[in-house]
C-alpha cells in the first residue's frame, strides 16, 4: 500500500514548486544571465526562468506518477485506503482535522488533474516562449499553485479542508485569467470570475455553517459534522433527514453552480478566455470548472437523500446543456465556442448526477478532461500560427498544420459524441441514464440533452471548418483590431506544443472504450470504470449498452455535423442568409440572451449601485455619522459646562459648596 507521506507529495510537490519559483527564483531573475524584457525573443531565456518551467514540469510529473501508483493501490484495495487524520485545532465542541480521503473518486480525480496539468505545462513551454522572463516565471508559479490547489481539494477528508482549497482554486483562476492584467479586458474578466463564483460560494459557506449548527446531532452519535465520511454515515443512519439534508445539499449545489458555470452563474466562463490558452485548457479540463461537478459527486449521498435536490440538479444540468450549446452556434471566437461547449458538457454531467448516475457523470468528466484539453490546446496552436482567435480570419490551416488539424478533428468527434471516440461512450451512458431515470426531471433532461447533442455537432464542426478548411483569410493581419492579435506565422507549432496534442488525441480516441468497455476485454472487465467507482461509498447502478439510444444519439450529433458541412464547406446553405432570416434569434444568441446586460444594468448598477450602495451611503452619513457627531457634541457641551463652573468667581464657588452641603444634609435627614 502506498504510504500516506507519498500521497501528500501529490500536493506538496507542485506547492513546493510554487514557493520556490515565486519567492526564490523570481526575485533573482537577471543575476545569472541577461533578463529578457518585453517580447525580445532575441535575448536568451534567463537560466533561472528555464529552471522555473523545468521545476513545474518535474513537480507535476512526480505528482502524476504518484497518482498512478495511488490509483493502482486503490484498485488493489477494492475501494479505499484508510489513512489517519491529524488534529489541527479545536473550537468549542468542534475538532478540526486535516487528512486524506483516498477512495475511487479521489484516485480517478488525481490522475485527471495531474495528467492533464502535465500536458498543459509541457505545451506551455512553446506557447509562452515569447513572454518576458518575469511573466514566464510568474506564469509557472501560478500554474503550480493552481494544480496544488485542485489536488488539495480532491484529497480533503473534511469539508473545511475542502473549502479552503476550493477558495484557493478560485484565487488561482483570478490570477491566471487576469495574467495579462495590463489589458483592461483581462482585468475585468478576472474580477468578473472572482465575483460571480463568490455568489455560489456564499451558498456553499451557508451549507458548512448549517452543518456546524447541527453538530450536536452528529456528536450524539459519535460523529463529526465536518468529516466527509461521517457525513455519509449521518445520512445513512438518518442523523440528518428531510429539510436539513435538502438545505445542506442546496448550499453545496450553489457552490457547484458557480464554479462549474451552470445557469444562472454561467456568465463568467466565456470571459475567462482572456487568460493564456493553456490556462483555459487547465480551467476547463481538470481544475476550476471540474471542481463543481466533483463537489456534487463528493457529497452525492446528501443529494441522493433528497429527491427535491436530485430533480433540481437534473433540470439545471439539462437546461444548461441546451442553453450553452445554443450560444455556441453563433460565436466567432474559437475559444468562446469551446467555453460554451464546456458549460454545456458540464450540464450533461450535472444531468447524470441528478438522475442518480454518479459513476456515469464521473466517466464523462474523465473523458471530457482529455478531449477538452486537446481542443483548447489546439486552438492555442491555431492562434500561434494565425495570430488571432477569430475564426472569420482563419481558414485553410489544414494544409500548413496537419498535426493540429488531425488532433482537433479527433477532439471535435469526441465532443460531438461520435462513436468510437471517448466522448461518444460517456455521452451515451448519460443519455441512457436519463432515459431510464424514471421521473419527470430525467425525462425532460433527456430531451434537452438530445437537442443539445445536435447543436454540439453543428457548432464544433462549424469551428473546425471555419478554421481549417477553405482559404486562409489573413489572420491577425486582416483583423488589426483584435485585442489579442499576434504575428502571422503559417507553420505547424513546435514539438513542445504538438507532442501534448498527439498524446491527448490518442487518449480522446481510445480511452473511453479502454477504461469502460461494453464487453469483457480480459485485462479490463466489462464496465470497469463504473464498477470501480461503485466500490466507494455510493451505490452504482450499471445499465447495459443500449444500441438504439447510442445510434439515435450519434445520428443526432451527425445531423448537426451534416448541416455545418452544407453551410461551411459545400455552400449549399448560406450562413448569412440563415442569420438574416432569423435575425432576432441570431441577435439574441450573439448577445448571450442579454444576461451580461441584465446583471450589469439591473443587479450591479440599479440594485447595488443605485439601490443598496445609495442606501448604505445614506445610512453612513445620516445614522452613523450623526451618532458619531452627537457623541462628539456631547463631550464638547460637557466641556463647556465644566468651563463655566471653573470661572474663578469665589462667591459662586461658595454658593456651590453651600448647595452641596444642604443637599447632603437633606438626604441624610430623609433617609434617617
Amino acid at each position: 500500500m502506498i504510504s500516506e507521506q507519498w500521497v501528500w507529495q501529490v500536493l506538496f510537490a507542485p506547492l513546493a514548486s510554487f514557493v520556490i519559483i515565486g519567492f526564490i527564483i523570481k526575485p533573482w531573475l537577471g543575476v545569472l544571465g541577461r533578463r529578457r524584457a518585453g517580447n525580445d525573443a532575441s535575448a536568451g531565456r534567463d537560466p533561472l526562468a528555464r529552471l522555473a518551467s523545468g521545476m513545474t514540469i518535474a513537480a507535476v510529473g512526480l505528482a502524476f506518477v504518484i497518482s498512478l501508483v495511488a490509483l493502482f493501490d486503490t484498485i488493489d484495495g477494492h475501494g479505499s485506503i484508510e489513512y489517519p487524520v491529524h488534529d489541527w485545532l479545536t473550537v468549542g465542541g468542534l475538532n478540526f482535522t486535516v487528512g486524506i480521503l483516498m477512495d475511487p473518486l479521489t484516485a480517478i480525480m488525481l490522475v485527471v488533474v495531474t495528467g492533464v496539468s502535465l500536458m498543459v505545462q509541457i505545451y506551455s513551454l512553446g506557447y509562452m516562449s515569447a513572454e518576458d522572463d518575469g511573466g514566464y516565471t510568474r506564469y509557472f508559479a501560478y500554474m503550480s499553485l493552481f494544480t496544488a490547489s485542485m489536488v488539495g481539494m480532491v484529497l480533503a477528508s473534511n469539508i473545511v479542508q475542502l473549502f479552503a482549497f476550493w477558495e484557493l482554486v478560485g484565487l488561482c483562476s483570478y490570477l491566471l485569467i487576469g495574467f495579462w492584467f495590463t489589458r483592461p479586458s483581462a482585468a475585468a474578466a478576472a474580477k468578473k470570475a472572482f465575483i460571480v463564483t463568490r455568489v455560489g460560494d456564499f451558498g456553499f459557506l451557508l451549507a458548512i455553517m448549517y452543518l456546524f449548527y447541527n453538530n450536536d446531532a452528529f456528536a450524539a452519535q459519535g460523529l463529526s459534522s465536518i468529516d466527509i465520511r461521517d457525513i455519509y454515515t449521518a445520512v445513512d443512519d438518518k442523523v440528518i433527514v428531510g429539510g436539513v439534508v435538502t438545505w445542506i445539499a442546496a448550499g453545496i449545489f450553489a457552490g457547484a453552480v458557480g464554479k462549474s458555470g451552470q445557469f444562472p452563474l454561467h456568465t463568467w466562463l466565456p470571459d475567462a478566455m482572456e487568460g493564456p490558452t493553456p490556462v483555459s485548457a487547465l480551467i476547463h479540463a481538470a481544475t476550476m470548472v471540474a471542481a463543481g461537478v466533483f463537489l456534487v459527486a463528493r457529497f452525492f449521498p446528501l443529494f441522493e437523500a433528497s429527491q427535491t435536490m436530485m430533480s433540481v440538479v437534473a433540470l439545471v444540468g439539462g437546461f444548461t446543456a441546451l442553453f450553452a450549446a445554443s450560444m455556441g452556434l453563433v460565436a466567432n471566437d474559437i475559444k468562446r465556442v469551446l467555453a460554451y461547449s464546456t458549460i454545456s458538457q458540464l450540464g450533461y454531467m450535472m444531468l447524470a448526477l441528478g438522475t442518480g448516475a454518479y459513476a456515469v457523470a464521473m466517466f464523462h468528466l474523465f473523458t471530457h478532461a482529455f478531449f477538452k484539453a486537446l481542443l483548447f490546446l489546439g486552438s492555442g496552436s491555431v492562434n500561434h500560427a494565425s495570430g488571432t482567435f477569430d475564426m472569420r480570419y482563419m481558414g485553410g490551416l489544414r494544409k500548413v498544420m496537419p498535426i493540429t488539424y488531425a488532433t482537433f478533428l479527433i477532439g471535435s468527434i469526441s465532443l460531438a459524441g461520435i462513436l468510437p471516440s471517448a466522448g461518444g461512450w460517456s455521452k451515451d451512458e448519460i443519455l441512457t441514464a436519463a432515459w431510464l431515470g424514471g421521473n419527470t426531471a430525467s425525462a425532460i433532461g433527456f430531451w434537452m440533452a438530445m437537442i443539445a447533442a445536435s447543436m454540439t455537432g453543428f457548432y464544433i464542426f462549424r469551428a473546425l471548418f471555419m478554421t481549417f478548411e477553405g482559404e486562409f483569410k489573413g489572420g491577425s493581419d486582416a483583423d488589426p483590431a483584435d485585442a489579442l492579435h499576434g504575428p502571422v506565422h503559417l507553420a505547424e507549432s513546435p514539438t513542445s506544443m504538438v507532442l501534448p496534442l498527439v498524446i491527448l488525441g490518442v487518449a480522446s480516441l481510445v480511452i473511453g472504450f479502454l477504461v469502460n468497455p461494453i464487453i469483457d476485454l480480459g485485462i479490463v472487465p466489462k464496465h470497469w470504470f463504473l464498477h470501480f467507482l461503485g466500490e466507494g461509498p455510493v451505490r452504482v447502478e450499471i445499465h447495459d449498452f443500449n444500441v438504439i439510444l447510442a445510434v439515435g444519439a450519434m445520428l443526432t450529433g451527425v445531423s448537426g455535423i451534416v448541416l455545418a458541412y452544407f453551410m461551411y464547406i459545400k455552400g449549399t446553405i448560406s450562413p448569412a442568409r440563415v442569420s438574416e432570416a432569423v435575425k432576432p434569434v441570431h441577435t439574441l444568441l450573439l448577445r448571450k440572451y442579454y444576461f451580461d446586460e441584465l446583471y450589469e444594468d439591473w443587479f450591479v448598477r440599479r440594485f447595488f449601485y443605485g439601490g443598496l450602495a445609495k442606501w448604505l451611503d445614506w445610512a453612513d452619513k445620516t445614522i452613523i455619522d450623526n451618532i458619531v457627531n452627537k457623541i462628539g457634541a456631547l463631550g464638547r457641551n460637557i466641556g463647556v459646562v465644566g468651563r463655566e463652573l471653573q470661572n474663578g468667581q469665589l462667591q459662586e464657588y461658595g454658593a456651590a459648596i453651600f448647595v452641596g452641603v444642604l443637599t447632603i444634609v437633606g438626604l441624610y435627614i430623609w433617609f434617617l
